[in-house]
């Protein structure tokens, strides 16, 4: 998903939850990744030791796990899509994400923006504690001008720079210097690597978030980084599906066209061939109008774009969709209750939303209400819990 970092406020196509979600100084939000304004130079120091008192991460606080057959048959029906939805939250407020996840019982939540209170000083332990089953923090943390815990723990290079200047060996191991940054702040989830090929200038909307306009190089990159964040305990998360490097524009601006799906396989989707090589990641869909594929309709609630995920690409992790709240190549087509609907339709497992804490309760109103008619089937459902849970490894 696409962060920014102390962006102006007169961008409104960014991820803003009380004031900036998705914040991160000179970028601004593709839906959990931060696009950089122009100009902005991206930070090359290096990255200093964990500082301030981290949360402990929630994996060192649960129990064995259960069943997730048994578990998801303990869970009414709005608990079940509960786990469905990521919601951004306000990292400056606390207490207000505590009761959103002790009220809500979400599955995971969205941190964005430049405020990080909420991942100092063990305030997260609160928020896990309030969780009848563990909930997921994410970041997007990329490098570059996409970064969520500089402030705290130093800048990291943008993912061009590094695939320029270090070999996948010495990205391994920033991954994983990353990683045990991350988790040992209470984050389980980066929306990173980018698996994007891209020879955009490096300040366009991907630019150099890709690591290369090489789609062998990208997929050599975004493999090493995500090994080093798994192994570290933080789950990985390639985006953005199917490629958002030769797109026409911005999706927080409205709708973007790529080249065609046989195109696309030539170059965009070449990172996501033998998918199961990266081991345990999520994947990312975009909000992306693929032509001889999705045909007018964004990826991110195309039922084609799911089925190529899964079928063609042989995908069986957990798929998020890009940010439904704050991108208008949704938002201009749909209310946020019913864009959360559509990518569960499609075949998402997660949909992930920047517009806070006050559309929760209507969207999972919605959800239910679409279960029970059967607009979303049970069964699609549970398949979605139970990846979601195992990903979580809140179930066996």
């Amino acid at each position: 998903m696409p962060a920014r970092k102390r962006l102006p406020a007169a961008i409104g196509g960014a991820v803003l939850v009380a004031g900036t979600l998705a914040g991160c100084a000179s970028a601004h939000t593709v839906s959990g990744t931060a696009l950089a304004e122009p100009g902005a130079q991206p930070s090359t120091s290096a990255a200093p030791t964990v500082s301030s008192e981290p949360s402990s991460p929630p994996s060192s606080r649960s129990a064995s796990p259960s069943s997730c057959d048994s578990l998801i048959s303990s869970l009414d029906v709005r608990a079940q899509v509960a786990q469905l939805v990521v919601p951004g939250v306000d990292a400056a407020n606390p207490a207000a994400v505590t009761k959103l996840v002790q009220q809500q019982q979400i599955g995971g939540f969205f941190v964005g923006g430049n405020k990080t209170t909420l991942l100092q000083n063990h305030a997260l332990d609160a928020v896990q504690n309030a969780a009848k089953i563990p909930v997921s923090v994410s970041v997007d943390e990329e490098g570059g001008r996409v970064q969520r815990i500089d402030d705290l723990d130093g800048s990291m290079p943008s993912a061009r720079e590094l695939a320029a200047t270090k070999t996948p060996a010495e990205v391994r191991a920033l991954g994983v210097q990353r990683g045990k940054q991350l988790h040992a702040r209470g984050i389980t989830v980066d929306y990173a690597p980018d698996a994007d090929v891209s020879d955009e200038p490096d300040d366009a909307v991907i630019g150099d978030r890709s690591y290369s306009s090489d789609p062998a190089k990208v997929r050599q990159y975004a493999m090493a980084f995500a090994e080093g964040l798994r192994q570290s305990g933080v789950t990985p998360v390639l985006k953005h599906f199917p490629g958002h490097g030769h797109g026409s524009g911005d999706s927080h601006k409205g709708t973007v066209t790529t080249p065609p799906l046989d195109q696309l396989r030539k170059v965009d989707l070449k990172p996501y061939e033998n998918i199961a090589d990266y081991g345990a990641v999520e994947v990312m869909v975009g909000h992306l109008d693929v032509p001889g594929l999705t045909n007018g309709v964004p990826a991110s609630i195309s039922p084609a774009a799911y089925r190529l995920l899964r079928g063609d690409y042989h995908f069986t992790g957990p798929i998020i969709t890009d940010d439904l709240g704050g991108m208008k190549a949704i938002t201009d087509q749909y209310p946020l209750p019913d864009a959360v609907l559509k990518a569960l339709q499609a075949g998402a497992d997660e949909a992930l939303f920047s517009s806070g804490n006050g559309d929760v309760g209507a969207v999972l109103d919605r959800l239910v209400k679409a279960v029970s008619s059967g607009e979303l089937p049970a069964d699609r459902v549970a398949a979605s819990v139970k990846r979601v849970l195992k990903s979580k490894h809140a179930c066996s």
